[in-house]
């Protein structure tokens, strides 16, 4: 079974035509539409297949060319330029720069501009014109903010245009975004989509929900004792807050470059992993101190300071979630939010040294350098999942992976409570599991930004 996050064309690869017709199929899918932006009532309206097929091509073409040995990456948004606000600009919006004349729209203006339009700041505009086609105007700066967003914090960026942009991140590697959301990838001849996110599963909540439930009684504690009233939390939020932390580090190691492995165990495990065991043995183990469980403390603090910011006694019954924190503008929401931030950065730090990062699903630190036991029983065949819940499957050897991986499938066959998240050099990631019977993995899908 093919599986649903990638497509190949009958040759085995893919190209710039095959990614048209791929996000041309799946916007005749309303369903999947509306996955992808959800509260979008009106449908963007795609360019002429030409036209479509003519701009990504370029694009795949200057990827192939070189710029004093470094590769050519560029943004870029088609998007007339009179539709750009002439007065704003970063941080908090977008400054639009126009040429004095077009630029032809080819491979050669392309990788000339790309050294000026620095990737993590700048988009090249391309409007389309009925007689020339398509034509560049101009430069549009947006600020590097719009990364915080990619990391897995909060939207401080001001969101991009509801218009198609494209990523040219190396030789061959395009992404197609509408807006700031990510529609297809082209990368090594294969079509990626975004649908796959293994965070988004019912497994992963079910396997946290007793972890959430604790979080939650602490701040229902927090919230009596306050002397104002707080507003109603969202009931997912600090799960919200959990899964932002692990993308946040999974995306500072990609962007190391030297892999890592994440082990999360069930927090009842604690004591007997910092004790002499035979399954994992962790050589740098932390003190049972306040400071060891940081993360939670200060998703804790978040919430209550979510809270007691939009607490109303005119509207007792208000609640607030994910969209009042990414759009919160309090000063204190945004030191915690940085807090978190240089948190994930520490942790993606330790798993530079040999070995796992031992974490509890609670997200409290126990340590690095895990040595997961050799004497383990190998796994011959592990499942490969090709949706979030793990429905639709395929049963494959485990040969061909490194040994992080291999000792990531031994550990999760022994003990299946655990979760183990792998990365490797070349910043793939699988997220590992006993689920169903087996050792399964998932493929978390790139975003199609370089580092991350």
């Amino acid at each position: 079974m093919r599986p649903f996050n990638r497509c190949l064309s009958p040759m085995g690869h893919s190209y710039p035509k095959d990614l048209v017709s791929f996000i041309y199929e799946r916007w005749q899918d309303p369903v999947l539409f509306a996955r992808l932006f959800p509260g979008q009532r009106e449908r963007f309206e795609l360019p002429d297949r030409a036209v479509l097929e003519q701009v990504l091509s370029t694009c795949y073409q200057a990827s192939l060319m070189r710029e004093e040995e470094r590769p050519v990456m560029f943004r870029l948004i088609i998007r007339e330029s009179h539709l750009f606000p002439a007065e704003e600009g970063p941080p908090t919006g977008i400054h639009r720069l126009i040429f004095s004349r077009t630029r032809p729209f080819n491979e050669y203006e392309l990788h000339r501009l790309a050294p000026a339009a620095d990737f993590y700041r700048t988009l090249i505009g391309i409007a389309i014109d009925p007689v020339e086609g398509a034509q560049i105007w101009g430069l549009l700066h947006s600020g590097t903010r719009w990364m915080h967003n990619v990391y897995g914090g909060r939207k401080t960026s001001p969101p991009l245009p509801y218009s198609l942009v494209v990523y040219v991140t190396g030789a061959g590697q395009l992404s197609v975004c509408l807006g700031s959301e990510i529609i297809a990838s082209l990368n090594a001849g294969q079509i990626n989509c975004p649908t796959l996110d293994v965070f988004n599963s019912q497994w992963i909540t079910h396997s946290l929900a007793a972890v959430h439930s604790e979080t939650i009684a602490l701040h229902m504690a927090a919230r009596a004792r306050a002397e104002r009233p707080w507003a109603d939390l969202d009931p997912d939020f600090g799960k919200y807050i959990g899964q932002q932390a692990i993308r946040r580090i999974i995306s500072v190691i990609r962007n190391s470059h030297h892999g890592g492995l994440l082990v999360y165990l069930p927090p009842e495990m604690t004591e007997e992993i910092m004790k002499e065991n035979r399954f994992l043995s962790i050589k740098y183990q932390f003190l049972e101190l306040e400071s060891r469980q940081r993360f939670r403390t200060l998703t804790l603090r978040i919430m209550n300071t979510l809270a007691a910011i939009h607490g109303d006694a005119r509207h007792p019954d208000k609640q607030v979630g994910w969209r009042e924190y990414v759009s919160c503008k309090d000063d204190n929401i945004a030191l915690l939010d940085e807090a978190i931030f240089d948190v994930a950065h520490f942790i993606a730090a330790l798993s530079a040294v040999d070995g796992a990062v031992v974490i509890t699903k609670r997200q409290e630190l126990l340590g690095f350098g895990g040595v997961i036991s050799g004497d383990l029983d190998t796994v011959g065949m592990v499942t490969h999942a090709l949706d979030n819940e793990g429905t639709h499957t395929e049963v494959v050897l485990s040969e061909g992976v490194g040994t992080r991986h291999r000792a990531a499938y031994r550990l999760c066959q022994r003990l299946h409570e655990a979760i183990a998240i792998v990365i490797s050099q070349d910043e793939s990631v699988q997220i590992v599991k006993w689920h169903n019977g087996s050792v399964t993995y998932w493929d978390q899908v790139p975003t199609g930004v370089p580092g991350f």
